[in-house]
């Protein structure tokens, strides 16, 4: 666990359990610090999803606390959680969940315009998150009428709108052809922003994330540099994580900082 006196996210102790009894998480501690890029990597049913929605307060009622620069998230506190949920943009896996706007522009001011920001700043956010996710000639274009992969940078772009100090991706490479995925990848890698990215794709976990924390039956059981745990190949089978056929991770690694 990387040791930080300042840190972007700080999980500590964290429990919840569904209505039904069900236990989802289970004593989750997680710190991030500022700037770090960290995939959260599982099986289907680990807890990542149920983490990832506490993080800004969408669920909560658990044992244990989450603190986001140093605040605390009190869904109780309804300014508090509003400048929480500023702070931790999450994008999930499907685009369409997040664009429901009549053009691309009106979907990416949405947010800020609800924080109150108006003219010439609103007019500035829209063109600085358009221009980051290469989206600003598609500006005035139905969402709907983009392409999957172009729907997801738009839907990157309502979060980077809100200017979020930790951005969250939900499998973000799911249903992206090839030069999608490379090209949300060059995007990815130039914001400036503490990264939390939840994915089955290993090697796009490799490829963006230096750091990784392998989260099952709702406990943290790994945490360590990326390369590391996709060697381990007794850990990865014991956590149902399957890199593709014939991929190194050692070697794509060692290629990529050539």
């Amino acid at each position: 666990m990387i040791d930080v006196t300042d840190p972007a996210l700080r999980v500590a102790g964290l429990h919840y359990a569904y209505p039904d009894g069900r236990a989802a998480l289970r004593g989750v501690d997680l710190t991030l610090a500022p700037g770090e890029r960290v995939a959260l990597l599982g099986p289907n049913g680990a807890g990542k999803t149920t983490l990832v929605l506490h993080l800004n307060g969408i669920l909560h009622g658990g044992g244990g606390t989450v603190e986001v620069s140093g605040a605390p998230v009190v869904p109780a506190d309804r300014a508090a959680i509003a400048e929480i949920r500023r702070r931790v943009g999450i994008v999930f896996q499907d685009p369409d969940d997040q664009l429901f706007m009549p053009t691309v522009a009106e979907d990416v001011a949405f947010g800020p315009a609800n924080l109150g920001v108006r003219g010439a700043e609103l007019d500035a956010r829209v063109d600085e998150a358009l221009a980051a996710v290469g989206m600003s000639e598609h500006r005035d274009h139905v969402p709907h009428h983009l392409s999957f992969g172009q729907r997801r940078r738009v839907a990157v772009a309502t979060v980077l709108a809100m200017r979020p100090e930790i951005l969250v991706l939900d499998e973000p490479s799911s249903n992206l052809d090839p030069a999608s995925r490379r090209e949300l990848a060059e995007i990815l890698e130039t914001l400036p922003v503490t990264l939390l990215m939840v994915t089955h794709d290993l090697p796009y976990a490799l490829e963006l994330c230096p750091r990784a924390v392998i989260l099952d039956t709702g406990r943290i059981v790994a945490d360590d540099a990326t390369v590391t745990l996709l060697a381990d190949r007794d850990l990865m089978r014991g956590h149902r994580l399957e890199l593709p056929f014939g991929f190194d991770p050692v070697t794509a690694a060692a290629t990529r900082h050539r």
